[in-house]
């Protein structure tokens, strides 16, 4: 009996520390989308500024760091977070399949949302959005317009410029928002931000709101390109 209560304690506390991984790479994810998403904005400034700005990337903590040294810093945090974060979603979700494999009398009703009842798939729906997202505008490996030239801008702008470029980034920034709802409410109340109901309340409205902001401010970019809002 200690020895089992023992392994119980050692599995609770291994869950928290995989929840908490979750939470805090999390963070790390939600500070990069919204200082990209600020990035993006700046085409509504036109070629030279959007281009100024990416350029201005490039020389971040130099000379300190090479050229282009700052963002391969990041480059690496965020794999490392990526790692991270999505080793911690597969061992919740081993656990929480061999626990549905036992039978209890007593069942609970859970309260489950559309974000919570599609994170797994939509977390990897973002992963393939992401991989499509470097070799089309940081690698340029896939070039659906054909631009070919140097101008980030342009390269943004008559990408955007196909219906079903624009489309690919839509669906993603979805599944991004839903993603972000129920990520941001899981990570408060991983720390016990929502042990009241009004604390509980308030964490569902930040996530909605996080979510409305950082997936509305991305869609902007590429709806503008296609109305003909940025040319």
């Amino acid at each position: 009996m200690t020895t089992t209560a023992s392994g119980r304690r050692t599995g609770r506390a291994s869950t928290i520390a995989l929840k908490l991984l979750m939470a805090v790479t999390g963070v790390v994810f939600v500070l990069y989308v919204l200082v990209h998403m600020y990035g993006n904005l700046m085409a509504f400034g036109g070629q030279e500024t959007f281009d100024t700005y990416a350029h201005h990337l490039r020389e971040l903590l130099t000379p300190m760091l090479p050229y282009g040294g700052f963002l391969w810093v990041m480059r690496v945090v965020l794999v490392a977070s990526l790692v991270g974060h999505a080793g911690a979603a597969f061992a919740l979700w081993s656990r929480a399949n061999k626990a549905r494999d036992q039978r209890y009398v007593v069942k609970k009703a859970v309260r489950a949302t559309l974000s919570s009842r599609t994170m797994r798939w939509g977390g990897v729906a973002l992963l393939a959005f992401v991989v499509f997202h470097l070799l089309h505008l940081t690698t340029h490996t896939i070039d659906p317009a054909g631009t070919g030239g140097d101008s980030p801008y342009l390269r943004l702008v008559e990408g955007f410029e196909l219906w079903w470029v624009t489309l690919i980034y839509l669906v993603a920034m979805v599944a991004l928002g839903m993603h972000l709802r129920h990520g941001a409410f899981s990570a408060l109340q991983t720390l016990g931000l929502t042990s009241t109901k009004k604390r509980y309340r308030v964490a569902q409205g930040f996530g909605l709101t996080l979510a409305i902001v950082i997936a509305g401010g991305f869609s902007l970019v590429p709806l503008s390109v296609l109305v003909g809002i940025i040319q």
